[in-house]
Parts: structure tokens; C-alpha cells; sequence
């Protein structure tokens, strides 16, 4: 545990954390990790959630972590947004959801507002609340992945959405939850150097076994773990997977496939079928503690979003990734420099995607080097660093009102 900044003789401090996403898990469950890790180091802590995610209460939460759910959306392939659920235009949707935002941060009032990911929110939704905070003067962090997107799409896309005020005169600083070493996800972003200045690269995040069991019992059986995360875009690797095991019954290690709770229906019963039909493949759609799978797997099989990559590293498994390079080459970037860094393999998605090569691939994964034989300083030291930069930020903000009250004293 951090050092106790926030003691039981000080007031109670509140975070704010923003997340954006209706669609996928990575951005809620990083910044779920990041809460539970901050009300373990600090007693007199709470922490809320702002999210559109539909599943958030799939998960559990922490004593003293809650949540807020915004209305969902969900981006087109044309690049539009629509509402999730609501029978409502995308522009009555979004006005709903920024007025939950500002309401929300205004009554909560929090010492810290962490943004993830999308600075001013999505479309803009929290510019508005962050001018607020700011005159409030609660501390404004942008947290962000050790991967964004490649420089000539990020570039142009954060001058159409004009981020840069925002990270010259509202944040405080611009935590990147990676390493340098590995990937910065700003190089090629002309910033000033007062920006500059603000970034602080964490590590990535430790995960832990949670203290709930998995949906699935663990049992003595090796086997391999098949994750699509989210499992919106999975359905290449799982055929692709399915068709190995198809081909080849003497594969050495079962396959435990976890769908994604975001995978269209009618997908997965078609892989169910498929995977009745074989002994030595099992599946489940989704667990909220695939901790537990992870942790007891042979070797993983993903395709490499932020979240499994901590995993992977967290519980040091052999991992062979197939990163998707649409709508963004993030994935791809990530596997390609952990790769040559040695941490994982990569198979690259062709097109074709040869039964023989996921074969071999399959057959190599135990006898690849695990994460750990390589020495990368620092590389999981994300949420310990986390916790020292909140204690900064709410100790300072403890001497400032113990200032503002003694000036009032006096006056």
C-alpha cells in the first residue's frame, strides 16, 4: 500500500474519473483498475465513474468506488454517432450526456478530474466541466495509453477536435499509462514545451487476481485462453483459432474461447456450433473476472488491446497476438514494438489467414519466452506511481484550503 497521505485525521478527498466509451471494455476497465488501486492506498478516498458503458454493472466495485452511467453511443462505420439505446438524434443524446457530466461534477465537486483518452470527451462533452473544475481549482489529469494512434491520423484528428488549448491552459498534467521505452504515443505531435512539461509516463498496470471467482472453474487441465476482449471485432481470430483446431485435433493444449460480451449473437452461435463439434475447445462469452482464466492459461491468444497487454504482462504468460489495424493501428503498433522487444509473438492478419500458420503458432506458444525473461525497469510500476502522483496532488490540495482557511482566520 502507498503511504497514507490522506490519514484518518484528513477530510475525505473525491476523484472524478471520465471515460467515454459505449463500446469495448478497455477504457472502463482501466480505469476501474486505477480506482480500486487508489481506494486500497488512501482510507478516506471515493472515487466516481463517469462512463456509457451498457455493462458497466456487469462488474463489481470496490467499497468506495461507485458509478455514473451516461447514455450510450456508438460510432458508424461512416464515422457518425448514433444513440445506443435511446429513441433519440444524436445531438439531443449528447446534450443529455454532457449535462449529466456537469451536473454530476459540480455536485460531487472532486479534488481530481481524470479524463481518459479523449481530452475535451467525446465530442466535446467535457469542455464545459473541465472550465468549471478549473475555476474550482480542482487538479485536471488527462490519463492516456502508451498508444494513440499512428502520428499522421492523431495529428490532424486532435486539430479538427482543437485539443491543444485544453492541454496548454486546463490540464495539470498528461499521465501516459505506458513507458517511453516501449512506445510514446505523442512523438510526431508538435507540443509546446510547457505541454511537454506535463507528461509523466506511469508503467503500465499491474492486474491481480480479484477476490471473486471466474464463471468458469479452473481446473488441472492445460489450456490455452482465446480473448477478443470486448469482442465487437473478434470474429477473424476466433474463426481463425476455431479453423486451427478444426484442421488439426492433435494440437497439444485445449483452447478456452471467451467471446466478448459485444459480439453480435448470430456470430457466436454459428462458433458454438462449431466448437460443439470439437472435444478439445471450450467457450464462454464473457466473465468480469477473466483474471482468473488468465492467470492459470498455458499461453494467451488475443489481439492485443491495452488492457490484455497489462494482463499478459501481470500474470507473465506466452502470448501470441493478432492485432486488428482497423479503425486504428494501435494494436498493431503495441505487438509490433513488444514483439521486438521480445515480450510476445505477433501473426499479423493477412487476409487469408493460413490454417497452417495459427497451427504452428499454436504449437510454439509454450515454448516461447515469458514476458519476464525480459528486463524493462519500471514496466509494471503503473499503479503504485499513480497512487504517489494522487497523494502529490491531494496533499497539495489540503495545504491550499488549510491556507485559504487561516487567510480567512486572519482576515
Amino acid at each position: 500500500m502507498a503511504e497514507d497521505l490522506v490519514d484518518s485525521s484528513s477530510p475525505e478527498c473525491r476523484i472524478l474519473i471520465y471515460s467515454h466509451d459505449s463500446f469495448g471494455l478497455g477504457h472502463l476497465r482501466r480505469c476501474r483498475e486505477i480506482a480500486h488501486s487508489l481506494v486500497g492506498s488512501y482510507e478516506r478516498l471515493s472515487i466516481l465513474i463517469l462512463s456509457g458503458s451498457p455493462i458497466i454493472g456487469s462488474f463489481d466495485f470496490r467499497s468506495r468506488v461507485d458509478f455514473v452511467r451516461v447514455p450510450g453511443v456508438i460510432k458508424l462505420r461512416n464515422g457518425d454517432y448514433t444513440s445506443l439505446s435511446l429513441h433519440m438524434d444524436i445531438e439531443k443524446t449528447m446534450e443529455l450526456r454532457g449535462s449529466i457530466i456537469q451536473h454530476t461534477a459540480e455536485v460531487f465537486d472532486p479534488d481530481i478530474f481524470v479524463v481518459d483518452k479523449e481530452p475535451l470527451g467525446l465530442r466535446g462533452e467535457v469542455q464545459d466541466t473541465l472550465g468549471i473544475l478549473k475555476k474550482r481549482g480542482t487538479r485536471l489529469i488527462l490519463g492516456l495509453r502508451d498508444v494513440m494512434d499512428e502520428a499522421k491520423l492523431l495529428v490532424p484528428e486532435w486539430e479538427r477536435k482543437n485539443v491543444m488549448p485544453a492541454l496548454e491552459s486546463l490540464y495539470d498534467e498528461l499521465w501516459v499509462y505506458g513507458l517511453p521505452q516501449i512506445y510514446e504515443p505523442l512523438e510526431g505531435i508538435a507540443l509546446s514545451a510547457s505541454v511537454r512539461r506535463k507528461i509523466i509516463y506511469t508503467g503500465y498496470l499491474r492486474y491481480a487476481v480479484p477476490d471473486a471467482s471466474a464463471t468458469v472453474p479452473v481446473t488441472n487441465e492445460s489450456y490455452y485462453l482465446v480473448t477478443a476482449g470486448g469482442g465487437g471485432d473478434g470474429e477473424d481470430l476466433i474463426d481463425w483459432v476455431l479453423r486451427a483446431y478444426e484442421s488439426d485435433a492433435t494440437i497439444p493444449h485445449r483452447a478456452l474461447i471467451v467471446f466478448g460480451p459485444f459480439m453480435q449473437n448470430d456470430e457466436q452461435e454459428k462458433f458454438i456450433e462449431r466448437i460443439e463439434k470439437l472435444d478439445n475447445v471450450d467457450s464462454i462469452i464473457f466473465d468480469s473476472h477473466i483474471e482468473h482464466l488468465m492467470k492459470n492459461a498455458i499461453g494467451v491468444i488475443a489481439m492485443g488491446g491495452y488492457n490484455t497487454f497489462c494482463e499478459i504482462l501481470s500474470f507473465n504468460k506466452p502470448a501470441l497476438i493478432i492485432p486488428r489495424t482497423k479503425p486504428r493501428l494501435e494494436q498493431h503498433i503495441r505487438a509490433s514494438r513488444a514483439q521486438e522487444l521480445g515480450l510476445m509473438s505477433v501473426l499479423n492478419d493477412d487476409g487469408v489467414r493460413e490454417t497452417g500458420s495459427m497451427i504452428t503458432a499454436l504449437r510454439q506458444l509454450p515454448q516461447q519466452r515469458p514476458p519476464s525473461d525480459i528486463v524493462l525497469p519500471g514496466l509494471l510500476d503503473g499503479l503504485p506511481n499513480i497512487s504517489r502522483l494522487v497523494g502529490r496532488h491531494l496533499e497539495k490540495n489540503r495545504n491550499n484550503e488549510e491556507a485559504i482557511d487561516f487567510a480567512t482566520l486572519i482576515g
